[in-house]
């Protein structure tokens, strides 16, 4: 019986291997970069040069005369910032904002999240109307949609006042029922995206994982809760976020359906706030100021977003 004897591997061969297997790992790391170069050259210069321009005018005096070339424009540093900062109307703003954006993302998630498991449980033709009725909502421009909702909550020709038997009442003069009817619009335009991408979640945790927590004697709501909520972190994480960052600058539905803030400015945003600043009392370098400010704002969510898009890739 013989043995096979292995021989001896020659040291430069050796040497050869490891040193072609860095650059094939190299290349491999710089392949996606690759790729991404195309996007990047469109998208850059897309973005990049509208923030540069921001920030740049943030730190001018910048009005309306420097604007049609009556005085030449003065460098004045930080001091927009200081003097955004050293505002309160400023901060009063930017709590609402940031609360009224967060009663929009909890609502927008219960209503997604329920019509998810409702699209589970309804029969075909009932789910297909939903789903139809659903992406309509979502495929309507915002201005479409809030000019739709005004003429519901209309003061005169209102169906709401018509149906309620209510005449000449205005929705709109009181600020949290305003708020409450714009962030009805912003929830009803928002929550298809959450429904179809919970469901899709939802259809592809596996039946025996439901089946056996009904065996288990699980109800529906302990087995949403217990079983399908934990499986569905990653996707309800993603779908959090990013109704933050589109709920945060809200613009279109507030200045149009309550003519630009509401009454005194009562139903103010950032958004709207740094428009009224910038083109009502033409004050362009300030209104820039809040714009980096809701720019710096918007990317350490978007940071979060990226981090849990990263983290969900890693777990599904």
């Amino acid at each position: 019986m013989t043995t096979a004897v292995k021989s001896p591997v020659d040291p430069q061969k050796r040497v050869h291997r490891s040193g072609t297997a860095k650059p094939r790992r190299a290349r491999g790391a710089l392949r996606p970069w690759i790729y991404l170069l195309p996007a990047a050259a469109v998208l850059l210069p897309l973005f990049g040069y509208p923030i540069y321009m921001l920030g740049l005018l943030s730190v001018f005096d910048y009005r309306q005369a420097q604007v049609s070339g009556g005085e030449p424009t003065s460098f004045i540093g930080f001091d927009n910032y200081a003097k955004l900062f050293g505002d309160e109307r400023f901060w009063s703003v930017l709590v609402t904002t940031v609360v009224f954006a967060a009663a929009l993302v909890v609502a927008t998630l219960a209503v997604g999240a329920t019509l998810a498991i409702v699209l589970t449980r309804a029969g075909r033709i009932p789910r297909l109307l939903l789903s139809l009725a659903a992406m309509a909502a979502w495929a309507a421009p915002a201005m479409t949609g809030a000019t739709v909702w005004m003429f519901l909550f209309d003061a005169d020709l209102g169906l709401v006042n018509q149906v309620l038997g209510i005449d000449g009442y205005n929705w709109f003069y009181d600020k949290w029922m305003a708020f409450a009817i714009v962030g009805a619009t912003v929830v009803w335009h928002s929550f298809p995206f959450v429904m179809v991408t919970l469901y899709a979640g939802i259809q592809a945790i596996p039946s025996g994982v439901l089946e056996a927590a009904s065996l288990d004697g699980a109800s529906a709501w302990q087995t949403f809760w217990r079983v399908i909520v934990p499986m569905l972190r990653p996707l309800i994480t993603i779908v959090v976020i990013q109704s933050i960052i589109w709920d945060f600058k809200i613009f279109t539905q507030i200045y149009v359906m309550t003519n630009g803030g509401g009454i005194a400015g009562q139903n103010l945003v950032l958004n709207v706030y740094a428009y009224q600043t910038a083109f009502g009392s033409s004050e362009y370098g300030l209104g820039s100021a809040i714009g980096v400010v809701m720019t710096v704002i918007l990317l350490i969510v978007t940071l979060f977003y990226i981090r849990a898009l990263h983290r969900s890739g890693e777990k599904l």
